[in-house]
């Protein structure tokens, strides 16, 4: 029993052995098949997957900044530009590798790189503590830009893992305030921000390259450094409309008519009728675009923010305001072109119009009396243009309003452009209509009111204003490319030649009232049409009778118009207001200014304005003496006949001709000396033009009062002859 009872046990044994022996086989199996299918399924499907992975654990990606690009004056002049600089940024899971790896606190680096960037402690400490928004830890963040080539390096030389400095483009306006409004600004990220920086800011930014780079789990970047590099492409230069010297002078007119007039805001435009292109825009007062956050504390708005947005602002696209007499011109071309006026009908001004129980005053009270349609325009007379709008009526002025681009944006290339209220015609009042035909209840915007304006001086065509000539850049040889041509959206023939040739004629007659053509500055055939508007207080939503907006459009010259200027000076508080008192005489000295700059051989290729020249006496003198003289004047020089000496000109001399005419001059030996002169037009002049020319003609002459030449007493166009006394009335200038 006892044999039996081993003899089983160790069968039993043996049993269990191999079962367990075979389960422990079959584990083995299962699991080298496990990690085979796994291994393939890790080859073939999951590598690619878990490569990228891999490398995103020791590639790191740094964004290389393209340079931005230049805004440029039409001639070539930079009025923007970008200088190289560097930027330094934490890679913090490397930065806390290493205050592990050294043994170090975040204070540490902090206080070191405080030191040799000069950003402050506590700054330093935020960006390296910086937390995503679940709160856990970030793995970027930036610390400063901008920074100079040795304060990089510096930086650099701190040894930091994760500390890294990379280029970086900084933002220069080197004409500070220049052109500021519509130049705009950047971001701290070097994203438009307003102006031309943000509506050209595709063309400007460039586009970015790629640095990556290669580091070991510590953060140290491995000895072969840059695995992959994509380089940056640099930003496009923008070529603007503007005239670099135009705009100097139009900022220093702004400047002064703020000063002046204690005014709210003084605001200029220049353009070129013929093609939509902004010569100058003036916003005054303005900022400093390279410090775009400093003195907003003196602009309107309830909030800080509000007030940097109103010093950014460009009044001159973004504000609507009622234009006051500057809209007659467009009454009064609407009803040219429909022939419901004449040059040569009169009408009648007894001081106001009565609808009703409501009577619309003329500006002056007792009225104009009789008037011719041109004197109508150059009294500025509400009366006369309430009949004129009357005869129109409400729909043919709102067609004309329309077709001349009122209610709605002109397409400017600048931001932030504002549209202006045109009322309709089924809302539209008697009243209404009387005081639309004079320039109240709607409203306008500066461009919308000069593109109607050139269409008036280029002879009908309605051209989109724009800011920007060109798109270029430079090549490897530095030559300028063009990449793009802006061309203006342009409405042809929208007025005839015809109506607008007669209407720029009387705005010659309203500049100069009672002078002659070319007595608003002297030489040049400039017209013009003041306007006074009175705002509407926001408050009571009714008219403020303190609060008006001076203003005057100009062109020059009137024969063929090369510029056309806007002045507006809001909110003026010395006590005049009205746009003769104010924009006139700013406009007057704009023009003289801008008339010095264009006889100047430069601007004479882009410009050609021609002057009116009275012809210099130079019978008497030698061929040579003669053709000094006459040069000096900007006149050509004829010679006829063999003598020596001038006896004789084809043109009788005080006789008023266009700069660069050619004057035929006769020289005879023993010939005898002609004295007839004619008396030439002098109102207008100062005393001292006026005495240089009757001394040279020859003429006695006295004067009588104080400023600008008023009256003669012989008048201009006369036959005379040498050594005849005129009278000379002097009179403080009046009022245009």
């Amino acid at each position: 029993m006892t044999y039996k009872k081993k003899k089983y046990k160790k069968k039993k044994k043996t049993v269990g052995y191999k079962s367990r022996l075979f389960i422990v086989s079959v584990l083995v199996f299962s699991l080298l098949a496990f990690l085979i299918l796994r291994l393939a399924w890790l080859t073939l499907v999951s590598g690619r997957e878990l490569e990228a992975k891999a490398n995103s654990e020791w590639q790191k990606e740094i964004s290389v900044t393209a340079t931005r690009g230049d805004i440029l004056d039409r001639n070539g002049s930079v009025l923007v530009s970008s200088a190289n600089v560097y930027r330094i940024d934490f890679d913090l899971d490397s930065v806390r590798n290493h205050i592990k790896e050294k043994k170090i606190t975040m204070n540490d680096i902090a206080v070191e790189i405080s030191n040799v960037t000069g950003v402050e402690v506590e700054e330093v400490l935020k960006a390296l503590n910086k937390k995503n928004s679940d709160g856990s830890d970030a793995s970027y963040s930036p610390l400063v830009r901008g920074v100079t080539k040795a304060v990089a390096d510096s930086a650099d030389d701190l040894g930091i893992y994760g500390l890294i400095v990379s280029r970086d483009v900084k933002r220069y306006y080197p004409n500070e305030n220049f052109l500021a409004s519509a130049l705009g600004g950047i971001n701290s990220e070097g994203t438009g921000l307003t102006g031309i920086e943000l509506q050209y800011d595709d063309y400007l930014a460039g586009i970015a390259g790629m640095k990556i780079g290669a580091y070991d789990s510590w953060g140290n970047r491995l000895p072969f450094d840059t695995y992959k590099f994509t380089p940056p492409i640099d930003g496009s230069d923008i070529i603007s409309t503007v005239d670099e010297n135009l705009q100097y002078i139009a900022e220093k007119v702004a400047q002064k008519g703020l000063e002046e007039h204690n005014a709210k805001g003084v605001h200029v435009l220049i353009m070129d009728p013929n093609n939509g292109e902004i010569l100058a825009m003036v916003n005054k007062p303005d900022y400093d675009p390279n410090d775009p956050y400093s003195g907003y504390e003196i602009f309107d708005g309830e909030t800080d923010n509000d007030k940097i947005q109103n010093m950014w602002r460009n009044w001159l696209v973004s504000d609507t305001f009622e234009p006051g007499s500057t809209f007659k011109t467009v009454t009064m071309v609407a009803a040219l072109e429909e022939g419901l006026v004449s040059d040569n009908e009169t009408f009648t001004c007894n001081g106001g119009v009565k609808f009703g129980n409501t009577t619309v005053h003329c500006w002056k009270r007792d009225g104009h009396g009789t008037q011719t349609l041109g004197e109508v325009l150059k009294n500025s007379c509400n009366v006369g243009m309430m009949e004129i709008g009357e005869r129109l009526g409400i729909d043919k002025l709102n067609e004309y309003i329309y077709k001349l681009g009122f209610g709605k944006t002109t397409g400017i290339d600048l931001p932030g452009e504002a549209s202006g209220i045109v009322k309709s015609s089924d809302t539209v009042s008697a009243i209404d209509l009387a005081t639309i035909s004079f320039g109240q209840t709607n409203t306008v915007t500066t461009l919308q009111l000069m593109a109607a304006f050139n269409a008036i001086a280029n002879g009908g065509d309605l051209i989109q204003p724009h800011i920007v000539k060109e798109i270029s850049h430079e090549d490897e040889s530095g030559n300028r490319v063009i990449d793009e041509t802006i061309k203006p959206t342009t409405k042809k023939d929208v007025l005839s030649d015809s109506s607008t040739a007669l209407l720029r004629s009387y705005l010659e007659r309203t500049v100069t009232k009672d002078g002659p053509d070319g007595s608003f500055v002297q030489g040049y055939n400039v017209g013009g049409k003041t306007g006074t508007a009175q705002k509407v207080d926001p408050a009571t939503g009714t008219y403020s009778t303190d609060k008006y907006i001076s203003s005057m459009v100009a062109l020059a010259p009137v024969e063929n118009p090369k510029i056309t200027v806007f002045i507006a000076v809001d909110e003026p508080s010395n006590g005049s207001y009205y746009g003769g008192e104010v924009a006139a005489p700013l406009m007057k000295e704009l023009f003289e200014e801008v008339f010095k700059y264009m006889d100047s051989p430069l601007a004479k290729e882009r410009f050609s304005i021609y002057k009116n020249v009275i012809i210099p006496d130079v019978r008497g003198k030698s061929i040579e003496e003669a053709k000094e003289i006459l040069k000096e004047n900007d006149l050509e020089a004829e010679v006829k006949g063999n003598g020596k000496t001038i006896v004789s000109m084809d043109s009788y001399p005080g006789s008023t001709v266009k700069e660069g005419t050619t004057i035929s001059i006769t020289a005879k030996d023993n010939g005898q000396v002609g004295k007839e002169i004619i008396m030439p037009d002098l109102k207008g002049s100062t005393k001292e033009f006026a005495a240089s020319i009757l001394d040279n003609l020859g003429l006695e002459y006295e004067f009588e009062g104080e400023g600008i030449v008023y009256s003669q007493s012989i008048t201009s166009g006369n036959k005379i002859v040498k050594g005849t006394k005129v009278t000379i009335t002097l009179k403080k200038e009046f009022e245009y």
